[in-house]
């Protein structure tokens, strides 16, 4: 139902109250702090209107009223760049720490995740590439045990990986080097998935079979590219902890199901790859059902055209989205020149 100018100022009140403090917002309360020139019987009865269209809710009989999802989502929608964003000494430090940390992939993403948690006070997040989309710059084996290989992987995203696989005891360690040279020769500048894909049309092939050390090469690159999906770096769950909305331990519980099932993640970042700026999903707006007390706010990085990853923050629907989105929203510009730089550079 459309909402006039009056029933939208009292809505944003009530919202923008109850993020300061939570706790039902009663009238009295909204009429002593907004200069709106209405009595408390007039704010009251448009908050009553406003539960009845579904913005606000009554937790109980002569309480005052907290906002719904779909307050939320209109709050969001209709929001200016008023309010307190968040301070820029703190986040120009946070941006030169970034900018040192460039030719070291895993401390970016962790600094990044810690420090978007650090100045939100909620949960940070950092998600490297999707495996599949990084391009193969070099592999290196490395004989672990007799019948083990230490594979170390390097993609041109900078992203390092490591993994030990099983390999046939007689190989020796001249033999993997020949045998990742061949890997490096075969697939160097290829995606993980266009790898993937050869790898198993030649493993059908007759003809590689002819010859040990590729089907050797072959059984490697098998392992090694079915790697699980990219770590995701979070900070700032035990801070979360304290904040009045979870008292109930059992829906940090939910969120931390959600986080260690990396796939549920990956699978909801890859809705939103395609998307262009900040994603604002609010409480049952989320598509995991883990994450429907909670908001989530998100964008994605690109390198050039290339999505590179995403940051985000989680924090609960009573979440100060003024400051939360102004800092996912410039932190991943930021991202997006760190890539764009790294790239021209090489």
């Amino acid at each position: 139902m459309e909402l006039d100018e009056r029933n939208k100022k009292v809505l944003c009140a009530v919202i923008q109250c109850y993020i300061n403090s939570p706790g039902p917002v009663g009238s009295r309360f909204v009429t002593k702090k907004y200069p709106f020139g209405l009595s408390p019987a007039t704010i009251r009865n448009i908050m009553a209107d406003l539960e009845e269209m579904g913005y606000l809710q009554q937790p109980h009989t002569s309480a005052g009223r907290v906002p719904t999802d779909i307050g939320y989502r209109f709050f969001v929608d209709t929001m200016t760049s008023e309010g307190d964003l968040i301070e820029r000494e703190p986040l120009d430090k946070f941006y030169r720490k970034l900018e040192t940390l460039k030719q070291d992939m895993n401390s970016l993403y962790n600094e990044t995740s810690r420090m978007l948690s650090s100045l939100s006070h909620y949960v940070g997040i950092s998600i490297p590439p999707n495996t599949d989309m990084t391009t193969l710059v070099k592999i290196d084996l490395l004989k672990y045990r007799e019948n083990q290989v230490a594979v170390f992987l390097l993609t041109e995203e900078g992203i390092i990986r490591n993994r030990v696989v099983p390999i046939n005891p007689e190989l020796t360690q001249r033999e993997l080097n020949r045998l990742a040279d061949y890997i490096n020769t075969e697939f160097a500048g290829r995606s993980i998935e266009e790898i993937r894909n050869t790898i198993s049309n030649d493993i059908s092939r007759e003809k590689i079979i002819c010859d040990r050390l590729i089907e050797e090469a072959i059984r490697v690159c098998d392992n090694v590219f079915s790697l699980s999906p990219a770590n995701i770096y979070v900070s700032g769950l035990s801070e979360m902890l304290e904040l009045p909305d979870f008292c109930d331990i059992s829906k940090i519980r939910e969120l931390l199901r959600a986080i260690e099932d990396k796939q549920l993640i990956v699978s909801l970042l890859e809705k939103i790859a395609d998307l262009n700026g900040t994603q604002v999903f609010i409480g049952s707006e989320n598509p995991l059902d883990e994450m429907k007390n909670f908001s989530f706010v998100v964008s994605t990085y690109k390198e050039g055209n290339k999505p590179a990853g995403a940051i985000g923050i989680i924090g609960p629907t009573r979440m100060d989205y003024y400051k939360t989105i102004s800092l996912v929203d410039m932190t991943a510009k930021f991202m997006n020149t760190i890539f764009t730089s790294d790239r021209k550079g090489r």
